[in-house]
C-alpha cells in the first residue's frame, strides 16, 4: 500500500508540474500596444514594424504600433511605465537611449528595469547635402575646427544615435558643430536633403533611400570596417581618419517592464527564440535597409548592447549633456 501511495503521489506531482508549465503560456485577450517614442518612418518605427506580423502570428492577437515622439524618446517610454503593468503595453527604441535616460535626467529608469528583446543592429553615417563644399570626411573634420558654425548637423534629439555619433567624432577629433534637433531620424534626414542643415549623422536605415537616390552624400560610417550599401557602393570607415572613435553598433528592439507577469515574459522569450530569430520579414528588412539581424533577448541581449550603452553614457557626460555621472549609476568607463 505504501508503494501504491507513493506512486499516486508521484503521478500527482508530475501532473501538477505539467499543469504549471502549461499555465505559463500567455494567451493575450486584447490588442497589444508597442509605443515607438519617435516619429513615423524612423529607425525604431521601421524595426518594430518589420516584426509586427510575426508577433501577431505567434500570439494570435493584434499588435498596434503607436508613435509618441518627444523628449528624446523619454515621453513615449514614460507612458509605458505609467501604463498598467499587465503585459499589454511595450516600449521600443534603441537600447542605447533606454540605457541613458537616467544619465540625461529625462527619465528615472535603467536598462536593468526592463526585459530586453533585440531584433536588429544599425550603423550611423556622416552624410552631407550633395551641394556641400567638403569633399571627404577629412575636410569635414577640418571644417569642424576652422569654422564650426558652418557645420550644421541634423539629429533626432538628445540622446539619439545621431547625437551620440557626432559627439563621439567631436570628442576624438576636436572642433565643434552647430546642433539642429528634430523629432525623429526621418525628419532630421529630410532636413539635410532639403538643405536646412549641411549634414546628418543619423542611422543608415533612415538615410539609405536618400543615399541611393543621390540626395545625400555619405562621407564616413561609424563602423569598424568600410560599409557596403546595396544599390550605392562602399562608404569608408571613420576609423581611417579617427582610429579611436567609438564605432559601436546601435541595437534596436522592444522592451517590457520587469513588473510584467511571468507568463508574459516566458511566452515572449519563446516567441523571440522560435519566431523572431527565423523571421523572413526581419531578414528582408535587414537586407533592404543595410541592417544586421540581431534576435537576442534576456541577459545575452544586455551583454551585447552594454558597450554601446556605456560609451553613449560617457559621451553624454564628456559632452556636457549629462545630469548624472555614469559611474554613479553602475556604468564605469570601459577599458
Amino acid at each position: 500500500m505504501e508503494k501504491r501511495g507513493l506512486s499516486i503521489c508521484m503521478v500527482l506531482l508530475v501532473l501538477l508540474f505539467v499543469g504549471l508549465a502549461y499555465g505559463q503560456e500567455w494567451k493575450p485577450t486584447k490588442p497589444i500596444r508597442i509605443i515607438v517614442p519617435w516619429g513615423a518612418g524612423g529607425s525604431t518605427d521601421q524595426a518594430v514594424r518589420s516584426i509586427v506580423g510575426d508577433l501577431e502570428d505567434a500570439l494570435g492577437q493584434k499588435v498596434v504600433v503607436v508613435n509618441q515622439p518627444g523628449g528624446g524618446g523619454a515621453i513615449g517610454t514614460k507612458s509605458v511605465l505609467e501604463a498598467p503593468c499587465d503585459g499589454y503595453t511595450w516600449a521600443s527604441g534603441a537600447i542605447k537611449d533606454l540605457g541613458t535616460y537616467i544619465i540625461t535626467g529625462t527619465l528615472n529608469t535603467k536598462v536593468q528595469d526592463w526585459h530586453i528583446y533585440l531584433n536588429s543592429a544599425n550603423a550611423t553615417l556622416v552624410s552631407i547635402h550633395p551641394a556641400a563644399s567638403v569633399k571627404d570626411f577629412g575636410e569635414f573634420l577640418d571644417l569642424m575646427k576652422k569654422d564650426p558654425k558652418k557645420v550644421s548637423v541634423a539629429i533626432a534629439g538628445v540622446p539619439s544615435a545621431g547625437h551620440s555619433a557626432i559627439e563621439a567624432i567631436k570628442r576624438v577629433a576636436g572642433g565643434d558643430y552647430k546642433l539642429v534637433s528634430y523629432d525623429g531620424g526621418a525628419p532630421a534626414v529630410i532636413a539635410t536633403v532639403a538643405g536646412e542643415t549641411m549634414a546628418t549623422t543619423q542611422l543608415l536605415s533612415e538615410q539609405i533611400e536618400m543615399i541611393r537616390g543621390k540626395k545625400l552624400r555619405p562621407l564616413a560610417a561609424l563602423t569598424p570596417e568600410d560599409l557596403a550599401i546595396e544599390g550605392y557602393g562602399t562608404v569608408p570607415s571613420a576609423t581611417k581618419w579617427l582610429a579611436k572613435v567609438a564605432a559601436d553598433p546601435i541595437y534596436f528592439g522592444i522592451w517590457i517592464p520587469k513588473c510584467a507577469p511571468k507568463e508574459v515574459v516566458e511566452t515572449m522569450n519563446k516567441v523571440w527564440r522560435e519566431k523572431v530569430a527565423n523571421s523572413k520579414s526581419l531578414q528582408e528588412f535587414a537586407r533592404l535597409r543595410g541592417q544586421i539581424v540581431a534576435p537576442y533577448y534576456g541577459e545575452e541581449a544586455l551583454k551585447k548592447a552594454w558597450p554601446t550603452i556605456v560609451n553613449a553614457a560617457w559621451g553624454l557626460y564628456d559632452g556636457g549633456k549629462a545630469k548624472v555621472k555614469p559611474d554613479e549609476v553602475g556604468m564605469p568607463r570601459l577599458q
